[in-house]
């Protein structure tokens, strides 16, 4: 971390905090109910696909992405950071993805999410990491400034 320019550790803050943004926008908007809210498992709520946006289940709502998994997955944005030196960048993306792979499981085991919704928040952060590692690169505000 010390080898990072002041640039490289504001991307990594900004990707971070950006992903962990998203995920908690899309769970605030989403009508999907955890498993155990779910008739099938003990619950109330019926079964309705988390990509029908708006369309009430019966229970608490807001479950989907899984906001636990999300932490880990958060940090994809190292993978970009890192990127000039790709033995480095491969290992912080490996961390990245157990870690968000680990809190997702655990969640999973508790009846709080399915496995889409751990999916789901993984490919939401790297979305995040990658447009802003592109955007970062390409003019990000202290390269601009150095210019």
């Amino acid at each position: 971390m010390r080898r990072l320019s002041t640039s490289q550790r504001l991307q990594l803050a900004v990707t971070t905090l950006l992903a962990s943004l998203a995920v908690a926008a899309l769970k605030s908007i989403s009508t999907s109910s955890s498993p155990w809210d779910l008739q099938a498992f003990g619950g109330v709520a019926q079964h309705v696909s988390h990509w029908r946006w708006g369309v009430l289940d019966g229970g608490s709502g807001h479950c989907f992405p899984a906001g636990h998994a999300s932490t880990g997955f958060a940090f994809i944005g190292g993978f970009f950071v890192f990127r000039g030196s790709p033995q480095v960048s491969r290992r912080w993306l490996a961390c990245a993805l157990i870690a968000g792979l680990l809190f997702g499981l655990g969640q999973q085991v508790r009846g709080a999410h399915f496995m889409s919704h751990t999916l789901w928040s993984g490919w939401g952060c790297f979305s995040v990491a990658w447009a802003t590692g592109h955007l970062w690169g390409r003019s990000g505000p202290l390269r601009r400034a150095a210019v």
